[in-house]
């Protein structure tokens, strides 16, 4: 059987030369694993973190490895892939997803809010700094976690009136509340821990290091 879907690339795995095993989220199956052929001169920009890519899906009654092909973008992304910052961004987002969603997992609404979550940051111009902390705060909501000040208050050591001021604020004005480049990590790390906590494993995030360097 051949089903038409969406994929959100969250990660890649290379087998050989010809292949490749796309971890992604999709609206039918939650987190799944695909296998694809790469075409002789293929264009590997197509599976880059958090593209949103347009799928057939053949089924395989003997391997839980569904083939994907036919793939297209669905969305150019050009405000992310021309942007160094917003790329980096792309790649600790997606890190996030790939080590806190479960193979298998399907929670409802969570690939629409994640197709969302990368469109706005897509079209952002201008103060964006904050946008991976009001990502993590939204993605606990989206996994259907509680992230209120009471709920947070454990892991916030001494943010505790900087998450309230990310909690408290529209969109617009979370983008503006001031933070140093050493508290947006310190604040990244202690909301990790909490979707760590609330998830049951362990949420490590190497690209985390590169935002501290972008977003001093």
């Amino acid at each position: 059987m051949i089903h038409r879907t969406r994929l959100i690339i969250l990660n890649t795995t290379k087998i050989g030369e010809r292949s490749l095993v796309l971890h992604a989220l999709s609206p039918d199956w939650g987190r799944r694993s695909f296998i694809v052929s790469i075409p002789k001169g293929g264009r590997m920009a197509l599976f880059q973190p958090l593209n949103i890519l347009d799928a057939e899906v053949t089924e395989n009654p003997r391997s839980d490895l569904w083939r994907a092909h036919g793939l297209s973008a669905v969305h150019a992304l050009t405000g992310i892939r021309t942007s160094a910052a917003k790329n980096a961004m792309t790649l600790f987002m997606s890190e996030v997803l790939y080590r806190t969603i479960r193979d298998g997992a399907r929670e409802e609404g969570l690939f629409e809010w994640c197709e969302r979550a990368i469109l706005t940051l897509d079209a952002l111009d201008g103060d964006y700094a904050n946008y991976h902390l009001r990502f993590l705060l939204e993605l606990a909501s989206a996994l259907g976690f509680s992230p209120s000040l009471e709920d947070l208050a454990p892991f916030a050591e001494s943010h505790l009136c900087d998450i309230r001021a990310l909690l408290q604020s529209d969109f617009g004005s979370c983008m503006l509340v001031p933070l140093n480049g050493e508290a947006r990590g310190e604040i990244a790390e202690l909301l990790l821990r909490y979707l760590s906590y609330h998830a049951e494993t362990r949420i490590e995030a190497r690209s985390l290091r590169v935002l501290k360097e972008l977003f001093r």
